[in-house]
Protein backbone atom coordinates (compact mmCIF):
# COMPACT_ATOMS: atom_id res chain seq x y z
CA UNK A 1 0.00 0.00 0.00
CA UNK A 2 2.74 2.32 0.77
CA UNK A 3 4.58 1.78 -2.34
CA UNK A 4 1.30 2.31 -4.53
CA UNK A 5 0.75 5.55 -2.32
CA UNK A 6 4.26 6.57 -3.12
CA UNK A 7 3.61 5.72 -7.17
CA UNK A 8 0.34 7.78 -6.83
CA UNK A 9 2.84 10.42 -5.35
CA UNK A 10 4.70 10.42 -8.45
CA UNK A 11 1.75 10.09 -11.14
CA UNK A 12 0.42 13.07 -9.54
CA UNK A 13 3.57 14.96 -9.46
CA UNK A 14 5.12 14.34 -12.96
CA UNK A 15 4.16 17.22 -15.17
CA UNK A 16 2.42 19.25 -12.30
CA UNK A 17 3.26 23.33 -12.30
CA UNK A 18 5.29 24.32 -9.23
CA UNK A 19 2.50 26.91 -7.74
CA UNK A 20 0.04 23.57 -7.68
CA UNK A 21 2.59 21.54 -5.76
CA UNK A 22 4.34 23.85 -3.70
CA UNK A 23 1.28 24.23 -1.11
CA UNK A 24 2.03 19.96 -0.63
CA UNK A 25 5.26 19.47 -0.21
CA UNK A 26 5.87 20.34 3.59
CA UNK A 27 3.80 17.13 3.70
CA UNK A 28 4.37 14.93 0.79
CA UNK A 29 8.02 15.34 1.69
CA UNK A 30 7.85 14.24 5.60
CA UNK A 31 5.65 11.63 4.53
CA UNK A 32 8.49 10.02 2.11
CA UNK A 33 11.34 11.14 4.09
CA UNK A 34 9.80 8.27 6.81
CA UNK A 35 9.27 6.15 3.52
CA UNK A 36 12.88 6.44 3.16
CA UNK A 37 13.55 4.74 6.28
CA UNK A 38 11.23 1.96 5.47
CA UNK A 39 12.37 -1.60 6.09
CA UNK A 40 10.72 -2.58 2.84
CA UNK A 41 13.21 -2.31 -0.36
CA UNK A 42 10.59 -1.52 -2.51
CA UNK A 43 8.57 0.89 -0.53
CA UNK A 44 12.24 2.87 -0.68
CA UNK A 45 12.22 2.21 -4.32
CA UNK A 46 8.94 3.89 -4.74
CA UNK A 47 9.76 6.95 -1.91
CA UNK A 48 13.04 7.79 -4.38
CA UNK A 49 11.40 7.84 -7.40
CA UNK A 50 8.06 9.76 -6.16
CA UNK A 51 11.19 12.51 -4.67
CA UNK A 52 12.75 12.58 -7.78
CA UNK A 53 9.77 13.74 -9.47
CA UNK A 54 8.54 15.90 -6.67
CA UNK A 55 11.93 17.66 -7.04
CA UNK A 56 12.03 18.28 -10.78
CA UNK A 57 8.31 19.60 -10.68
CA UNK A 58 8.83 22.00 -8.03
CA UNK A 59 12.70 23.30 -8.73
CA UNK A 60 14.34 25.87 -6.58
CA UNK A 61 11.21 25.41 -4.49
CA UNK A 62 12.50 22.28 -3.42
CA UNK A 63 15.90 24.13 -2.17
CA UNK A 64 13.59 24.03 1.35
CA UNK A 65 13.97 20.39 1.54
CA UNK A 66 17.16 19.83 0.39
CA UNK A 67 19.41 19.94 3.47
CA UNK A 68 17.00 17.39 5.11
CA UNK A 69 16.89 15.16 1.98
CA UNK A 70 19.84 14.84 0.88
CA UNK A 71 21.94 13.19 3.91
CA UNK A 72 19.23 10.07 3.29
CA UNK A 73 19.82 9.84 -0.47
CA UNK A 74 23.54 9.44 -0.30
CA UNK A 75 23.21 7.38 2.52
CA UNK A 76 21.49 4.89 0.12
CA UNK A 77 24.14 5.75 -2.38
CA UNK A 78 27.10 4.73 -0.25
CA UNK A 79 25.50 2.00 1.51
CA UNK A 80 23.26 0.37 -1.20
CA UNK A 81 26.00 -2.17 -2.26
CA UNK A 82 24.75 -5.72 -2.52
CA UNK A 83 23.58 -7.32 -5.37
CA UNK A 84 20.01 -7.38 -4.50
CA UNK A 85 19.79 -3.63 -3.85
CA UNK A 86 21.30 -2.67 -7.13
CA UNK A 87 18.15 -1.02 -8.20
CA UNK A 88 17.42 0.92 -5.13
CA UNK A 89 21.43 2.42 -5.63
CA UNK A 90 20.14 2.83 -9.25
CA UNK A 91 17.03 5.28 -8.24
CA UNK A 92 19.11 7.13 -5.63
CA UNK A 93 21.47 8.11 -8.24
CA UNK A 94 18.44 9.02 -10.26
CA UNK A 95 17.20 10.90 -6.96
CA UNK A 96 20.01 12.75 -6.27
CA UNK A 97 20.66 13.91 -9.81
CA UNK A 98 17.63 15.90 -10.69
CA UNK A 99 17.38 17.25 -6.86
CA UNK A 100 20.83 19.08 -7.83
CA UNK A 101 19.48 20.12 -11.01
CA UNK A 102 16.51 21.25 -9.39
CA UNK A 103 18.33 23.37 -6.56
CA UNK A 104 20.92 24.19 -8.69
CA UNK A 105 24.61 24.40 -8.40
CA UNK A 106 25.27 26.89 -5.85
CA UNK A 107 23.31 24.46 -3.11
CA UNK A 108 24.67 21.20 -4.71
CA UNK A 109 28.29 21.36 -5.65
CA UNK A 110 29.70 20.11 -2.25
CA UNK A 111 27.49 17.22 -2.41
CA UNK A 112 28.19 16.65 -6.08
CA UNK A 113 31.97 16.28 -6.08
CA UNK A 114 31.23 13.57 -3.20
CA UNK A 115 28.64 12.05 -5.05
CA UNK A 116 30.62 11.95 -8.46
CA UNK A 117 33.61 9.99 -6.38
CA UNK A 118 30.97 7.59 -5.82
CA UNK A 119 30.39 7.48 -9.20
CA UNK A 120 33.83 7.11 -10.44
CA UNK A 121 34.51 4.61 -8.03
CA UNK A 122 31.66 2.64 -9.80
CA UNK A 123 32.26 3.59 -13.52
CA UNK A 124 36.04 2.00 -12.52
CA UNK A 125 34.63 -1.19 -11.37
CA UNK A 126 33.21 -4.51 -13.00
CA UNK A 127 29.72 -4.64 -13.73
CA UNK A 128 27.17 -7.10 -14.98
CA UNK A 129 25.86 -6.46 -18.23
CA UNK A 130 22.16 -6.77 -16.68
CA UNK A 131 23.31 -4.49 -14.24
CA UNK A 132 20.27 -1.49 -13.83
CA UNK A 133 23.04 0.97 -12.48
CA UNK A 134 24.94 1.26 -15.68
CA UNK A 135 21.82 3.44 -17.62
CA UNK A 136 20.85 5.27 -14.50
CA UNK A 137 24.77 5.79 -13.91
CA UNK A 138 24.91 7.38 -18.00
CA UNK A 139 21.50 9.83 -17.18
CA UNK A 140 22.99 11.13 -13.66
CA UNK A 141 26.28 11.44 -15.04
CA UNK A 142 24.63 14.20 -17.65
CA UNK A 143 22.12 15.65 -15.12
CA UNK A 144 25.71 16.41 -12.89
CA UNK A 145 26.56 18.02 -16.22
CA UNK A 146 23.36 19.89 -17.03
CA UNK A 147 23.54 21.15 -13.51
CA UNK A 148 27.53 22.10 -13.08
CA UNK A 149 28.31 23.26 -16.36
CA UNK A 150 31.91 23.77 -17.22
CA UNK A 151 32.32 22.49 -13.55
CA UNK A 152 31.67 19.38 -15.21
CA UNK A 153 34.47 19.32 -17.66
CA UNK A 154 37.31 17.65 -15.45
CA UNK A 155 34.93 14.31 -15.05
CA UNK A 156 34.62 14.46 -18.76
CA UNK A 157 37.91 12.03 -18.96
CA UNK A 158 35.83 9.56 -16.60
CA UNK A 159 32.31 10.03 -17.99
CA UNK A 160 33.30 9.82 -22.25
CA UNK A 161 34.76 5.96 -22.78
CA UNK A 162 32.27 4.22 -21.04
CA UNK A 163 29.55 5.87 -22.76
CA UNK A 164 31.48 6.03 -26.27
CA UNK A 165 31.64 2.28 -25.83
CA UNK A 166 27.44 2.27 -25.23
CA UNK A 167 27.00 4.27 -27.75
CA UNK A 168 28.91 1.76 -30.05
CA UNK A 169 27.04 -1.14 -28.60
CA UNK A 170 26.14 -3.59 -31.75
CA UNK A 171 22.59 -4.68 -31.94
CA UNK A 172 22.07 -8.28 -30.33
CA UNK A 173 20.50 -9.80 -33.78
CA UNK A 174 18.73 -13.18 -34.70
CA UNK A 175 17.25 -14.05 -37.98
CA UNK A 176 14.91 -16.90 -38.62
CA UNK A 177 12.23 -18.24 -40.82
CA UNK A 178 8.98 -16.48 -40.64
CA UNK A 179 7.65 -19.96 -40.87
CA UNK A 180 8.88 -21.27 -37.58
CA UNK A 181 6.88 -22.08 -34.60
CA UNK A 182 6.46 -19.36 -31.53
CA UNK A 183 7.78 -16.20 -31.02
CA UNK A 184 10.62 -15.78 -27.98
CA UNK A 185 10.24 -16.71 -24.54
CA UNK A 186 12.50 -14.25 -23.63
CA UNK A 187 10.54 -10.76 -22.60
CA UNK A 188 13.93 -8.72 -23.28
CA UNK A 189 14.16 -9.72 -26.79
CA UNK A 190 11.48 -7.75 -29.43
CA UNK A 191 10.88 -9.64 -33.01
CA UNK A 192 9.34 -8.24 -36.18
CA UNK A 193 8.61 -10.21 -39.11
CA UNK A 194 10.16 -8.43 -42.71
CA UNK A 195 8.78 -10.82 -45.12
CA UNK A 196 9.89 -14.71 -44.60
CA UNK A 197 12.00 -13.54 -41.97
CA UNK A 198 11.32 -12.67 -38.09
CA UNK A 199 14.46 -10.83 -36.90
CA UNK A 200 14.54 -11.19 -32.53
CA UNK A 201 16.07 -7.91 -31.24
CA UNK A 202 17.82 -7.55 -27.48
CA UNK A 203 15.96 -4.15 -26.23
CA UNK A 204 17.88 -3.71 -23.05
CA UNK A 205 21.22 -3.29 -25.25
CA UNK A 206 19.10 -1.18 -27.37
CA UNK A 207 17.98 0.73 -24.88
CA UNK A 208 21.90 1.56 -23.48
CA UNK A 209 22.81 2.55 -26.87
CA UNK A 210 19.84 5.10 -27.23
CA UNK A 211 20.64 6.54 -23.22
CA UNK A 212 24.05 7.16 -24.25
CA UNK A 213 23.55 8.76 -27.51
CA UNK A 214 21.07 11.09 -25.75
CA UNK A 215 23.70 11.82 -23.50
CA UNK A 216 26.38 12.39 -25.79
CA UNK A 217 23.66 15.05 -27.31
CA UNK A 218 23.41 16.64 -23.46
CA UNK A 219 26.77 16.92 -23.00
CA UNK A 220 27.78 18.82 -26.38
CA UNK A 221 24.89 20.94 -25.93
CA UNK A 222 26.01 21.78 -22.61
CA UNK A 223 29.56 21.94 -22.65
CA UNK A 224 29.65 23.99 -25.70
CA UNK A 225 33.30 25.01 -27.15
CA UNK A 226 34.23 22.83 -23.85
CA UNK A 227 33.35 19.33 -25.67
CA UNK A 228 35.64 20.32 -28.23
CA UNK A 229 38.76 17.80 -27.77
CA UNK A 230 35.71 15.05 -28.23
CA UNK A 231 34.03 16.26 -31.07
CA UNK A 232 35.68 13.62 -34.08
CA UNK A 233 35.26 10.73 -31.80
CA UNK A 234 31.38 11.41 -31.26
CA UNK A 235 31.08 11.99 -34.99
CA UNK A 236 32.23 9.21 -36.19
CA UNK A 237 30.41 7.13 -33.77
CA UNK A 238 26.81 9.06 -34.07
CA UNK A 239 27.00 9.87 -37.81
CA UNK A 240 26.39 6.28 -38.96
CA UNK A 241 23.30 5.82 -36.62
CA UNK A 242 21.38 8.35 -38.29
CA UNK A 243 20.67 5.21 -40.57
CA UNK A 244 20.27 2.61 -37.45
CA UNK A 245 16.70 1.42 -38.55
CA UNK A 246 16.46 -1.01 -35.29
CA UNK A 247 15.71 1.74 -32.61
CA UNK A 248 14.31 5.16 -33.44
CA UNK A 249 15.27 6.66 -30.33
CA UNK A 250 18.73 5.71 -31.27
CA UNK A 251 18.35 8.03 -34.85
CA UNK A 252 16.30 10.41 -32.76
CA UNK A 253 19.11 11.07 -30.34
CA UNK A 254 21.92 11.18 -33.48
CA UNK A 255 19.93 13.51 -35.44
CA UNK A 256 20.02 16.25 -32.10
CA UNK A 257 23.43 15.62 -31.69
CA UNK A 258 24.58 16.89 -35.14
CA UNK A 259 24.06 20.51 -34.94
CA UNK A 260 25.13 20.33 -31.46
CA UNK A 261 28.48 19.25 -32.52
CA UNK A 262 29.22 21.78 -35.14
CA UNK A 263 28.31 24.46 -32.31
CA UNK A 264 30.81 23.36 -30.48
CA UNK A 265 32.98 22.94 -33.35
CA UNK A 266 32.71 26.72 -34.40
CA UNK A 267 32.52 28.35 -30.63
CA UNK A 268 35.61 26.44 -29.74
CA UNK A 269 37.39 27.89 -33.46
CA UNK A 270 35.84 31.16 -32.39
CA UNK A 271 37.56 31.50 -29.06
CA UNK A 272 40.61 29.94 -30.28
CA UNK A 273 39.66 26.54 -27.91
CA UNK A 274 40.34 24.37 -30.88
CA UNK A 275 43.62 23.42 -30.21
CA UNK A 276 45.12 24.95 -33.10
CA UNK A 277 42.71 24.39 -35.55
CA UNK A 278 40.64 26.97 -37.23
CA UNK A 279 37.23 27.20 -39.87
CA UNK A 280 39.15 24.28 -42.11
CA UNK A 281 38.28 21.82 -39.57
CA UNK A 282 34.83 23.51 -39.13
CA UNK A 283 34.55 23.37 -42.70
CA UNK A 284 35.28 19.74 -43.07
CA UNK A 285 32.91 18.26 -39.82
CA UNK A 286 30.37 20.64 -42.09
CA UNK A 287 31.49 18.30 -45.03
CA UNK A 288 31.26 14.90 -43.23
CA UNK A 289 27.84 16.17 -40.89
CA UNK A 290 25.62 17.75 -43.45
CA UNK A 291 25.27 15.34 -46.56
CA UNK A 292 24.83 13.00 -44.35
CA UNK A 293 21.56 14.23 -42.43
CA UNK A 294 20.42 14.81 -46.38
CA UNK A 295 21.26 11.15 -47.09
CA UNK A 296 19.34 10.38 -44.12
CA UNK A 297 16.15 12.41 -44.74
CA UNK A 298 16.33 10.07 -47.79
CA UNK A 299 15.69 7.18 -46.61
CA UNK A 300 14.04 7.69 -42.85
CA UNK A 301 11.16 5.76 -43.12
CA UNK A 302 9.38 7.95 -40.06
CA UNK A 303 7.77 11.85 -40.79
CA UNK A 304 7.95 12.92 -37.30
CA UNK A 305 11.98 12.01 -37.57
CA UNK A 306 11.95 13.55 -40.80
CA UNK A 307 11.00 16.56 -39.59
CA UNK A 308 13.11 16.31 -36.77
CA UNK A 309 16.33 15.66 -39.50
CA UNK A 310 15.10 18.98 -41.09
CA UNK A 311 15.38 20.93 -37.82
CA UNK A 312 18.91 19.75 -36.98
CA UNK A 313 19.83 20.35 -40.87
CA UNK A 314 18.51 23.63 -40.84
CA UNK A 315 20.99 24.44 -37.60
CA UNK A 316 23.59 22.67 -39.38
CA UNK A 317 23.05 25.30 -42.02
CA UNK A 318 23.17 28.31 -40.07
CA UNK A 319 26.58 26.60 -38.13
CA UNK A 320 28.37 26.42 -41.53
CA UNK A 321 27.13 29.32 -43.18
CA UNK A 322 28.93 29.84 -46.39
CA UNK A 323 31.12 26.96 -45.62
CA UNK A 324 28.71 25.23 -47.57
CA UNK A 325 30.24 24.86 -51.43
CA UNK A 326 27.80 25.04 -54.33
CA UNK A 327 27.49 21.53 -54.58
CA UNK A 328 26.55 20.76 -50.90
CA UNK A 329 23.88 23.76 -51.56
CA UNK A 330 23.00 21.62 -54.50
CA UNK A 331 22.74 18.25 -52.58
CA UNK A 332 20.62 19.91 -49.99
CA UNK A 333 17.94 21.72 -52.48
CA UNK A 334 17.30 18.09 -54.15
CA UNK A 335 17.10 16.34 -51.17
CA UNK A 336 14.32 19.20 -50.16
CA UNK A 337 12.39 18.50 -53.47
CA UNK A 338 12.35 14.83 -52.78
CA UNK A 339 11.26 15.60 -49.59
CA UNK A 340 8.04 17.81 -50.48
CA UNK A 341 7.45 14.73 -53.31
CA UNK A 342 7.46 12.15 -50.62
CA UNK A 343 4.80 14.86 -48.50
CA UNK A 344 2.72 15.30 -51.23
CA UNK A 345 2.38 11.70 -51.80
CA UNK A 346 1.90 10.53 -49.15
CA UNK A 347 -1.07 13.54 -48.66
CA UNK A 348 -2.99 12.00 -51.99
CA UNK A 349 -2.84 8.61 -50.41
CA UNK A 350 -4.55 9.58 -47.32
CA UNK A 351 -7.14 11.27 -49.52
CA UNK A 352 -7.34 8.32 -51.51
CA UNK A 353 -7.94 6.34 -47.81
CA UNK A 354 -10.63 8.87 -46.79
CA UNK A 355 -13.15 8.37 -49.87
CA UNK A 356 -12.90 4.19 -49.02
CA UNK A 357 -16.24 2.95 -48.01
CA UNK A 358 -14.26 1.35 -44.70
CA UNK A 359 -13.48 4.41 -43.72
CA UNK A 360 -14.25 4.87 -39.94
CA UNK A 361 -13.77 7.54 -37.44
CA UNK A 362 -11.21 6.35 -35.86
CA UNK A 363 -9.13 5.95 -39.01
CA UNK A 364 -10.18 9.70 -39.60
CA UNK A 365 -8.31 11.02 -36.10
CA UNK A 366 -5.31 8.58 -37.30
CA UNK A 367 -5.04 10.53 -41.02
CA UNK A 368 -5.54 13.81 -38.91
CA UNK A 369 -2.73 13.26 -37.02
CA UNK A 370 -0.54 12.27 -39.92
CA UNK A 371 -1.56 15.04 -42.06
CA UNK A 372 -0.34 17.55 -38.81
CA UNK A 373 2.56 15.30 -38.92
CA UNK A 374 3.29 16.36 -43.18
CA UNK A 375 2.73 19.92 -41.62
CA UNK A 376 5.60 19.84 -39.53
CA UNK A 377 7.67 18.36 -41.86
CA UNK A 378 6.96 21.14 -44.59
CA UNK A 379 7.16 23.88 -41.72
CA UNK A 380 10.96 22.32 -41.40
CA UNK A 381 11.57 22.64 -45.39
CA UNK A 382 10.05 26.67 -45.39
CA UNK A 383 12.90 26.77 -41.86
CA UNK A 384 15.82 25.62 -44.02
CA UNK A 385 14.81 27.32 -47.57
CA UNK A 386 14.54 30.15 -45.32
CA UNK A 387 17.91 30.18 -43.51
CA UNK A 388 19.31 29.29 -47.06
CA UNK A 389 17.95 32.50 -48.85
CA UNK A 390 19.36 34.17 -45.61
CA UNK A 391 23.01 32.68 -46.24
CA UNK A 392 23.16 33.15 -49.94
CA UNK A 393 20.83 35.40 -51.02
CA UNK A 394 20.85 36.43 -55.09
CA UNK A 395 23.09 32.89 -54.98
CA UNK A 396 20.24 30.91 -54.16
CA UNK A 397 17.93 32.36 -56.79
CA UNK A 398 18.97 29.78 -59.33
CA UNK A 399 18.00 27.07 -56.91
CA UNK A 400 14.77 29.05 -56.10
CA UNK A 401 13.72 29.06 -59.82
CA UNK A 402 13.96 25.37 -59.77
CA UNK A 403 12.29 24.79 -56.29
CA UNK A 404 9.12 27.06 -57.67
CA UNK A 405 7.77 24.11 -59.20
CA UNK A 406 7.16 22.60 -56.40
CA UNK A 407 6.13 25.67 -54.27
CA UNK A 408 3.83 27.76 -56.21
CA UNK A 409 1.73 24.58 -56.04
CA UNK A 410 1.17 24.62 -52.58
CA UNK A 411 -0.41 28.68 -52.76
CA UNK A 412 -3.33 26.53 -54.04
CA UNK A 413 -7.28 26.44 -52.44
CA UNK A 414 -6.62 22.77 -51.96
CA UNK A 415 -3.69 22.96 -49.57
CA UNK A 416 -3.60 23.04 -46.12
CA UNK A 417 -3.80 26.42 -44.48
CA UNK A 418 0.10 25.55 -42.85
CA UNK A 419 1.14 24.56 -46.89
CA UNK A 420 0.21 27.80 -48.04
CA UNK A 421 1.41 29.79 -44.88
CA UNK A 422 4.66 28.63 -45.05
CA UNK A 423 4.87 29.08 -48.72
CA UNK A 424 4.11 32.39 -48.25
CA UNK A 425 7.12 32.91 -45.33
CA UNK A 426 9.42 31.57 -47.85
CA UNK A 427 8.35 34.21 -50.65
CA UNK A 428 8.69 36.81 -47.71
CA UNK A 429 12.09 35.47 -47.12
CA UNK A 430 13.44 35.90 -50.70
CA UNK A 431 11.95 39.48 -51.39
CA UNK A 432 13.54 40.41 -48.02
CA UNK A 433 17.17 39.40 -48.30
CA UNK A 434 17.32 39.54 -52.30
CA UNK A 435 15.15 42.88 -52.61
CA UNK A 436 15.06 44.41 -56.43
CA UNK A 437 16.19 40.28 -58.07
CA UNK A 438 13.09 39.05 -56.33
CA UNK A 439 10.66 41.36 -58.50
CA UNK A 440 10.62 38.82 -60.89
CA UNK A 441 8.56 36.31 -58.74
CA UNK A 442 5.94 38.72 -58.40
CA UNK A 443 4.20 37.80 -61.49
CA UNK A 444 3.81 34.47 -59.95
CA UNK A 445 2.87 34.98 -56.31
CA UNK A 446 1.42 38.19 -56.31
CA UNK A 447 -2.09 37.19 -56.95
CA UNK A 448 -1.54 34.26 -54.17
CA UNK A 449 -0.99 36.08 -51.98
CA UNK A 450 -3.97 38.58 -52.70
CA UNK A 451 -5.84 35.98 -52.70
CA UNK A 452 -4.51 34.49 -49.38
CA UNK A 453 -5.74 37.99 -47.56
CA UNK A 454 -8.68 36.72 -48.14
CA UNK A 455 -8.68 33.71 -46.79
CA UNK A 456 -11.08 32.42 -43.94
CA UNK A 457 -7.79 31.41 -41.86
CA UNK A 458 -6.67 34.25 -39.82
CA UNK A 459 -2.86 32.60 -39.45
CA UNK A 460 -2.53 32.80 -43.52
CA UNK A 461 -4.27 36.43 -43.78
CA UNK A 462 -1.89 37.43 -41.01
CA UNK A 463 0.88 36.02 -43.07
Amino acid sequence: VQAHAASAILNFSENCRPEILTPYLDVIVGKLLLLLQSGSQMVQEGALTALASAADSSQEHFQKYYDAVMPYLKAILMNATDKSSRMLRAKSMECISLVGMAVGKQKFRDDAKQVMEVLMSLQGSHMEADDPITSYMLQAWARLCKCLGQEFLPYMSVVMPPLLQSAQLKPDVSITSAGEDGESDDDGVETITLGDKRIGIRTSLLEEKATACSMLCCYADELKEGFFPWIDQVATTLVPLLKFYFHDEVRKAAVSAMPELLRSAKLAVEKGQAQGRDNSYLKQLSDYIVPALVEAMHKEPETQICASILESLNESIQMSGTLLDEGQVRYIVEGIKEVITASSNRRTERTERANAEDFDSEEDELLREENEQEDEIFDQVGDCLGTLVKTFKTYFLPFFDELSVYLTPMLGKDKTSEERRVTICIFDDVAEHCREAAVRYYDTYLPSLLEACASENPDVRQV
